[in-house]
């Protein structure tokens, strides 16, 4: 008996011997864990849903096969800028501004101020809708929502307003329940995943491109650099650091999955494809799904927006004070970063101020938007190119030549649909159609 007893007293030490390598390797990932999953999921914002709701509600499930590219496409443009902030322990604006100068690094703040402006006042467009459907008026949920992101920001720390964002992506899961109630067609849409369906009308690719175009927006590289910088994740931790924009990518598409299928099964399913908004996509939800699949699809989109109004304005606040060499970060109290702060409360302020203004342009102001991502997003994407393969910069961490091969096939592929969807946007917005009305109408 004794010896048997011994056996397992052994067998235990050795399991133990074996797994402790594990819980210390997860342990590390959960310390480093943050930037990559919440750059990803703040995507997945008010613009963003309102054109996963009208793929589904237009084209069914027709356009999930487009999700596996666009999650190549999100890992590979932010795990360069997660390489480089872990790499050289500095943010996109000062890698920037060192490199090429002052004046380029200029034209990068102005564009992000006003791009990231006008995004924010989206977002905040979000709020208002997702609580009106909950009757909830406008001029108390977007005050409310405004105060609370601008307290959340400039009186927590870093670790507590990460932990809080993280929580904020586990809301998300609203859709994939959403989802469940809608009842859809589970392999008819597995099968849509993994098998191309291409259709050459007009609609269908200025939806695909519109899909693309949302996938991947600028502000996501300097948040997602700046995260781990001020996180101070080091070389060692790289490995974690790149699981942690993996899971992200991953997490974030998963979500866009649940909501194209949802509204597929619905909407679409029903004849209602000329769905112009999320908000009006829950409301319609309600008598097809229920009440609970309604509500869920509205608070997600009240989640998503409150997300994105928060990190949105913190990301432009990183961007011209890392430019303009100011101090920055949430480690840092008011007195300490004034700029940084003075530009987030401005950047709340005129947000949700401009979503109070009766009849306001908001349909312009979104519009400006989509144009200024379109413009300033190659700009961006040949920056952070030209300094991953600086090997006085980042030594044996470079691009390799298949690397080199995928991030510069994705950053012309991104380009070029973008510019696409900028001059339809511009020159034929009569073609946008659907597409046009859920990105620009408010």
């Amino acid at each position: 008996m004794t010896g048997a007893l011994a056996r397992v007293t052994e067998r235990g030490k050795e399991f133990g011997r074996r797994t402790r390598p594990f819980r210390r390797r997860l342990a590390v990932f959960l310390a480093v864990v943050g930037p990559g999953v919440i750059t990803s999921n703040v995507d997945n914002d008010a613009g963003g849903i309102s054109v996963y709701t009208g793929a589904g509600a237009q084209f069914g499930y027709a356009l999930l096969w487009s999700l596996i590219p666009m999650t190549i496409a999100l890992y590979v443009s932010e795990e360069m800028c997660a390489r480089m902030g872990v790499i050289t322990g500095k943010g996109l604006s000062d890698l920037i501004r060192e490199e090429f100068g002052f004046r380029p690094t200029f034209f990068v703040m102005v564009a992000a101020f006003f791009v990231d402006l006008f995004n924010t006042v989206a977002e905040f467009s979000g709020v208002a809708e997702a609580s009106e459907v909950m009757h909830v008026s406008r001029y108390v949920s977007v005050p409310l929502a405004a105060l609370a992101v601008w307290l959340l920001v400039v009186y927590g720390t870093y670790r507590v307003v990460e932990k809080i964002f993280l929580v904020g992506c586990a809301f998300y899961l609203s859709y994939v329940l959403s989802a469940f109630l809608a009842k859809p067609a589970w392999m008819y849409a597995a099968k849509q995943t993994v098998i191309p369906s291409m259709h050459m009308n007009a609609s269908y690719l200025l939806m695909l491109i519109g899909l693309v175009g949302t996938t991947i927006a600028p502000w996501q590289f300097f948040y997602i650099q700046a995260g781990f910088v001020e996180k101070r994740v080091g070389a060692r931790q790289y490995k974690h650091a790149r699981m942690d924009v993996l899971v992200g990518s991953i997490s974030c598409m998963v979500i866009v999955f649940f909501i194209i299928v949802c509204c597929a099964a619905t909407l679409n399913l029903h004849g209602m494809t000329s769905i112009s908004s999320a908000a009006q996509a829950a409301q319609a939800l309600i008598p097809l799904a229920g009440r609970w699949a309604g509500g869920l699809f509205a608070f997600g989109l009240l989640n998503a927006s409150l997300f994105a109004a928060s990190v949105l304005p913190l990301s432009t606040a990183h961007v011209i004070c890392e430019g303009l060499g100011f101090e920055a970060g949430l480690d840092r109290k008011f007195r300490e970063a004034p700029t940084f702060y003075s530009l987030y409360t401005m950047l709340i302020v005129v947000g949700a101020g401009i979503i109070l203004i009766p009849k306001a342009p908001l349909w312009k102001i979104l519009i400006y938007s989509q144009v200024g991502n379109g413009i300033w997003l190659p700009v961006v994407l040949i920056f952070i190119l030209l300094l991953v393969n600086r090997r006085d910069l980042m030594g044996e961490h470079t691009n390799t030549k298949t690397l080199n091969v995928i991030a510069w096939t994705v950053s012309v592929v991104m380009i070029l649909l973008t510019l696409v969807l900028v001059y339809a946007s511009i020159f034929e917005p009569a073609a946008t159609g659907l597409y046009g009305s859920l990105i620009f109408t408010p």
